[in-house]
């Protein structure tokens, strides 16, 4: 079992940066892929960013390219989100996960095993 527990959630104004990061229960690196997912009310959950387990491989939505930066630090059990340039249609509640990817597809929902509890990000225009 693997624990995650997400951190470093909030409110900013639009073009604003926030980092948030999800702290691993246990070694991770090199076994994992990691991922960032978001919901926005009434929406279904989407894939954002995710990391493959060494940390060399990375993969974003569209919506996100360019703005935001997913990494990882397996010495330290932790992954994190740097997000730059927020607009108000990145307000959601981010989730981190973790899981072996075997249908080939980083960013599907399904490929997750261990789910975080989740932190909430607001942008104001």
């Amino acid at each position: 079992q693997v624990r995650l527990v997400e951190s470093g959630g909030g409110s900013v104004q639009a073009g604003g940066s926030l980092r948030v990061s999800c702290a691993a229960s246990r070694y991770i690196g090199n076994i994992y892929y990691m991922a960032w997912f978001r919901q926005a009310p009434g929406k279904e959950r989407e894939g954002v960013a995710a990391i493959d387990p060494g940390g060399g491989g990375t993969y974003y939505a569209d919506s996100v390219k360019g703005r935001f930066t997913i990494s990882r630090d397996n010495a330290k059990n932790t992954l994190y989100l740097q997000m730059n340039s927020l607009k108000p249609e990145d307000t959601a509640m981010y989730y981190c996960a973790a899981g072996r990817i075997s249908a080939g597809n980083p960013l599907g929902e399904y490929e997750y095993n261990y789910w975080g509890q989740g932190t909430q990000v607001t942008v104001s225009s």
